[in-house]
């Protein structure tokens, strides 16, 4: 059964990549902005400049509609996962969207967007409708995009740190960050992280176990060709997503089992209310080489820099190998989330992350008791504020 799902799951995936437009066009009508004000809670666009010319928009929650403007707040910055954008934490409403539950308690919500993503595609110099533009991959992210915008929060705010929530690659870009540029440790009071992604050889998604051994190897081709945008945003999605992945629409299966395949087979978690919001927004694009560099990490079992292959890496590195990212160096606070049934996060991978940790900057680690729960479920399980997200606020309240 499970065998069957997993072709469905591709087919539809395959249907949905003839689909997509090339241009990657945000939707016009589902945007964490149009989100947003339909729940009736303030909402600011923010622009940043990277060092190396990205230009990415974040999204802005000041205060909550509940409390009214009550002056000055303490920080929260939120960052999205891969495929994916600020829209993540806002989808699921104000009873259980991070974002919405974080402004209610009394933060200041800040938003990323990585770039490639749907708010995020614009450059100093370079167009994304051409190749150079998408020469870059998760690394980027976390030396590149989380400064600046970290950077631009605390500029903005007045504040000298910030609390830091991140889902699946916005918790890779995290470790990046913070074992490459280590004074951002005095800038992150705390990092929290749900499904925490950095060692990946266990990783048990059906993709990567097809896709592993074929993209997953050093990478010499892109030096020859550079990289490309993977599955934009497009109105092919968002008019899927209302057709087919509605409630009551016999097509909602095939909706759900793209779900299952990405994040974890069974969840009985999985809001299927929202399908037609995720599948409107969600893929948000993002380059070729990000997926590629996740690859890598399956095939290896090293948490380290892009294989670009022996030649390119002694220029780029100085050794014919990339080097591993220095997670014992980690000096941030940091609470990891992570569950049983993650595709993406595997237990034997998180544990690999925990015993590699420094001891004291590792301050809780919390393995779900909901043993379905999935890696999408992070973002849009049913009831996620009662299981998960009350705990998170909890431990940023304590930290």
């Amino acid at each position: 059964m499970r065998l069957f799902r997993f072709v469905v799951a591709q087919v539809l995936l395959a249907c949905l990549a003839i689909a997509l437009p090339a241009d990657g066009g945000r939707s016009s009508s589902v945007t964490t902005v149009s989100l947003v004000k339909q729940f009736g809670y303030p909402i600011q666009e923010h622009e940043v400049q990277t060092s190396d010319g990205y230009i990415l928009t974040m999204h802005r929650i000041p205060y909550s509609k509940r409390t009214g403007d009550t002056g000055k707040r303490p920080v929260v910055f939120l960052m999205h996962g891969l495929l994916c954008s600020s829209s993540d934490w806002v989808l699921s409403g104000p009873d259980n969207g991070l974002a919405f539950i974080l402004s209610d308690a009394g933060y200041d919500v800040w938003m990323g967007n990585a770039r490639g993503n749907t708010y995020s595609r614009r450059h100093a110099s370079k167009t994304p409708l051409l190749q150079p533009f998408w020469n870059f991959e998760w690394h980027d992210i976390g030396i590149y995009d989380l400064p600046a915008m970290l950077d631009k929060v605390l500029y903005s705010t007045g504040e000298e740190q910030l609390q830091y929530v991140g889902h699946s690659q916005g918790t890779t870009a995290l470790f990046v960050l913070t074992s490459s540029i280590p004074l951002f440790k005095r800038r992150i009071r705390s990092a929290h992280l749900l499904a925490p992604v950095a060692w990946m050889g266990n990783m048990e998604s059906p993709l990567a176990k097809v896709a592993g051994p074929l993209f997953g190897q050093p990478n010499a081709l892109i030096e020859l060709f550079g990289s490309a945008e993977f599955l934009p945003s497009s109105k092919a999605m968002e008019l899927m997503g209302s057709l087919l992945c509605r409630d009551h629409a016999v097509t909602q299966v095939m909706c759900t089992n793209v779900l299952f395949m990405l994040g974890g087979w069974d969840s009985p978690y999985l809001n299927t209310t929202l399908m037609p919001e995720i599948m409107a927004t969600t893929p948000a694009g993002c380059s070729v080489n990000q997926m590629f560099h996740y690859l890598q990490e399956y095939n290896s079992n090293y948490f380290r820099q892009f294989d670009y292959g022996s030649t390119r890496n002694k220029k780029e590195y100085g050794n014919k190998n990339p080097p591993n990212y220095n997670v014992e160096g980690i000096e941030v606070p940091v609470y990891l989330y992570y569950s049983d049934n993650d595709y993406f996060a595997s237990l034997i991978d998180v544990d690999t992350l925990r015993y590699t940790m420094n001891p004291n900057s590792l301050k809780r680690a919390y393995r779900m008791p909901e043993e379905k729960w999935n890696h999408l479920d992070f973002l849009w399980g049913l009831n996620v504020k009662e299981i998960l997200y009350d705990k998170v606020l909890d431990d940023i309240l304590n930290a």
